[in-house]
Formats: C-alpha cells, sequence, structure tokens
C-alpha cells in the first residue's frame, strides 16, 4: 500500500439484501449502485472484499457508515 495506504474491508453476513449493502456502500463510499451491487455480489461470493482504499481516517469514516446497518468490516493500514 502506498503513503496513507488504509483500506476498508466488508464481510459478508446473511442477514442483508444485496440492496441493502448496495445502497450503504452508496452512501459511505460515494459509489453508483451499479458499483455498489457489484461490490456486494463480490463479498458475497468470496466472503470479503476491499470497497475502500485511502487515508486512514476516511477509511474508518467509511466503515461507520457500513457498521449504521450492522454489517460487519475492518480497517486495515
Amino acid at each position: 500500500s502506498i503513503g496513507n495506504g488504509a483500506r476498508t474491508i466488508l464481510f459478508n453476513d446473511e442477514v442483508h439484501t444485496f440492496e441493502e449493502v448496495a445502497n450503504q456502500l452508496v452512501r459511505a463510499i460515494r459509489c453508483t449502485f451499479a458499483r455498489g451491487l457489484a461490490l456486494a455480489n463480490a463479498v458475497h461470493h468470496i466472503g470479503s472484499a476491499v470497497v475502500y482504499e485511502g487515508h486512514l481516517e476516511r477509511c474508518e469514516a467509511v466503515a461507520m457508515v457500513l457498521e449504521e446497518i450492522g454489517l460487519k468490516t475492518r480497517v486495515e493500514r
């Protein structure tokens, strides 16, 4: 990872729908709904996915938004 590289990882759960996850990703990382669905799909099939990379503070903010609806995340440096 480069410079201030941190990343937010989103983990799969059996609770939320693809649409719920996608909508929360739109809010958290300001992506399109289509991108949110693609990430939700990756999380579902692989078990987790890096949904954001950047400054640590921003990664933590992204994680907080995702966790608002009970999604499981981890921020790594």
